[in-house]
């Protein structure tokens, strides 16, 4: 190769390395991830397999793709700026975790993909309009965890049937608050036990609330499905051995965290795909047809070392229809 034919070669390619380097420096794509409760109360194993999901399609944590939380610290009515700073901020996709979250991010943004976590039906509240073809910028999970009174309850009344006066916690921001209050008491008249309904958002509350049940003396308490409950599960299941008071939650992270029973939806299938769903959009994938999942796997779990310090004797029956029970 002559001397002027390799000079103007290597010249090119020296003006093609900018060109390059440009388009391998693109900005690292951000999931805003938003919810009612706070950063700290998503539970490790959650946050890990959310993680590892979007691993496996090619996305790591702090290397190509980053996490800005915005919490809502249990003040519901700060979602809506939170989700407008998110839009502000142009993230890639906003995670929403619960239909507070998605509503709001959906009335920040039309353009920004929205995967959502929700237990109600993503039809009625708006989020989509069919499961099978979503048609807008939102798609996501719908799970059961708030049309399960009756099933929570019944476990409940067999594992402590001396139970006649029972708690409801809720908190009244949520948007499931009446349903779940509903179709508790109706469940309970059916069997009859009296429910008292004490309400909570912030953690000044939830003390309240069980300084409530004790001078109404609860025989026992189930504890409704919320993110700022969830994210406060360490509070709810100390404050409910401290006083005694037998409890029933949503999601079996309050047994691992001492609660006593849990019955409802797998958090970890909801996070597993909301990781999924997070990773097939920023490969470009369109939440318009993306099929909203209906998650159906539930678990029961037992926390028998906190069933023995309220001198409770949990039936062979229950032990032997648990998903786990924590020795």
């Amino acid at each position: 190769m002559k001397r002027r034919e390799f000079m103007t070669l290597v010249g090119g390619a020296a003006a093609a390395w900018p060109l390059a380097a440009r388009a391998q420096q693109q900005p690292m794509p951000v999931i805003g991830l938003l919810s009612p409760g706070s950063s700290s109360g998503v539970a490790p194993q959650l946050a890990a397999v959310f993680r590892q999901i979007l691993a496996e399609a090619g996305y790591v944590v702090g290397r190509n793709v980053a996490i800005e939380y915005r919490p809502a610290e249990g003040q519901y009515d700060r979602l809506t700026g939170l989700a407008a700073e998110l839009a502000q901020r142009k993230v890639a996709v906003i995670v929403a975790v619960s239909t507070s979250s998605a509503l709001a991010a959906k009335a920040a943004t039309a353009t920004i993909a929205i995967v959502f976590a929700t237990p109600d039906d993503p039809i009625n509240v708006g989020l989509v309009t069919s499961l099978a073809q979503p048609g807008g910028n939102a798609t996501g999970v719908h799970y059961f965890n708030t049309a399960l009174g009756a099933k929570q309850l019944g476990l409940l009344h067999e594992l402590v049937p001396r139970a006649v006066h029972v708690g409801l916690l809720v908190n009244p921001n949520n948007t499931n608050a009446e349903a779940m209050t509903s179709e508790v008491t109706a469940a309970a008249s059916a069997i009859g036990v009296e429910i008292d309904v004490v309400r909570a958002n912030d953690s000044s509350e939830i003390e309240a609330a069980f300084a409530t049940l004790v001078h109404n003396r609860a025989d026992a308490l189930v504890v409704g499905a919320d993110s700022f409950f969830f994210s406060r599960r360490l509070q709810l299941a100390t404050l409910a051995a401290r006083h005694a008071i037998p409890a029933l939650y949503n999601a079996r992270e309050y047994p691992e965290v001492g609660g006593l029973v849990s019955y409802g939806t797998s958090l970890t299938e909801v996070w597993r795909q909301l990781g999924r769903y997070t990773g097939r959009i920023l490969k470009g994938a369109k939440p318009a047809v993306l099929p909203v999942v209906q998650s159906t796997k539930f678990e029961f779990v037992i926390n028998r070392l906190t069933a023995k310090a309220l001198g409770l004797d949990v039936p062979p029956t229950l032990l032997a229809r648990a998903d786990e029970v924590i020795e």
